[in-house]
């Protein structure tokens, strides 16, 4: 998949994961999937399920949050959190599910998509950006926020791929004043 020249939209679609891991908003608590009916509308209104698919049950709720916060702790990893081998497990285990595969068309066409149908295959449809932005580094730029009380997930557009905060404005400021907080009452 080729990158991205719009330098406002993350590469190979790395957006929609991005949107996936914010459905929970950590700071304020609201959740879009805090029901499967509300991963079927999210999936849905996104084209990753198509018209007819089954509804999604208890089962798939579970993964695509467990996925969800895989993606986050991956996405900590990339801005200075610990490694998370689990998280990758999870990512091999939705991937496997959703049978996604490579698939080689004429003219050298090759594509990178999943043949299980409904929710696992929705799922892993989600992983297909993450493996074109690991095979080009474009991944180390998919980051949760540091601050504990955000996590945010977002595209680290700075030239040296320095980025922490999801905002400077708002969780940059917040830390900074944390730290001269405990600075200057010690």
């Amino acid at each position: 998949m080729p990158v991205s020249r719009n330098p406002s939209h993350p590469p190979h679609g790395l957006e929609l994961v991005i949107h996936f891991v914010n459905t929970l908003d950590v700071e304020s608590g609201t959740d879009e999937l805090a029901s499967a009916e509300g991963l079927a509308s999210w999936m849905s209104e996104r084209n990753l399920l198509g018209p007819g698919s089954p509804e999604p049950d208890a089962e798939d709720h579970a993964e695509a949050i467990r996925l969800r916060e895989a993606l986050r702790a991956l996405m900590l990893v990339n801005n200075g959190g610990a490694e998370d081998e689990q998280a990758a497990l999870l990512l091999e285990h939705a991937a496997r599910r959703g049978e996604l595969g490579v698939h080689f068309a004429p003219g050298a066409a090759v594509t990178l998509a999943p043949e299980a149908q409904g929710i696992a295959g929705a799922l892993a449809r989600l992983l297909v950006p993450v493996a074109h932005a690991l095979v080009d580094g474009t991944w180390q730029r998919v980051k949760a926020c540091r601050a504990d009380d955000c996590h945010w997930a977002f595209y680290d557009r700075s030239r040296n791929r320095s980025g922490v905060w999801c905002e400077m404005a708002v969780c940059g400021n917040r830390t900074k004043v944390r730290a001269y907080r405990d600075r200057t009452t010690r």
